[in-house]
């Protein structure tokens, strides 16, 4: 018996009814919603749902279903890179005292100057 995929709204509803800590990521390119990530950080999982755009613009590409890997280095990728030179400097300017991408995001909505992408950080309840 094949058991059905749930939806992204689905996966979220059933770990929030075991008490686990849940938010939606939307990932824009300008005002088109290409990704919704539906990302458990007590279990460390993870759920996307992509919208009809070019796969280049969606949070994983080619790369379903992603895993909690996937999802710390799609993050990162939305970050300035730890090594950068006057990281600490950056992270004083947005009130930050380590190096934490999904911090980092909240504070820059992941813009970066390469590309028009954007993302939204929404903690369900």
């Amino acid at each position: 018996m094949m058991s059905r995929i749930l939806s992204g709204s689905e996966f979220a509803e059933q770990q929030l009814a075991q008490g686990h800590e849940v938010c939606a990521l939307r990932l824009y390119d300008r005002d088109a919603l290409c990704s919704t990530i539906y990302a458990d950080f007590t279990a460390q999982t993870v759920i996307v749902e992509n919208q009809a755009v070019p796969t280049i613009k969606t949070a994983f590409g080619n790369n379903l279903p992603p895993n909690w890997e996937d999802f710390q280095r799609f993050l990162q990728e939305r970050c300035i890179p730890r090594q950068r030179a006057g990281l600490r400097e950056y992270l004083e300017t947005l009130g930050l005292d380590e190096y934490d991408p999904l911090a980092i995001i909240e504070k820059t909505s992941g813009r970066m100057a390469e590309d028009q992408q954007w993302l939204t950080i929404e903690v369900l309840k």
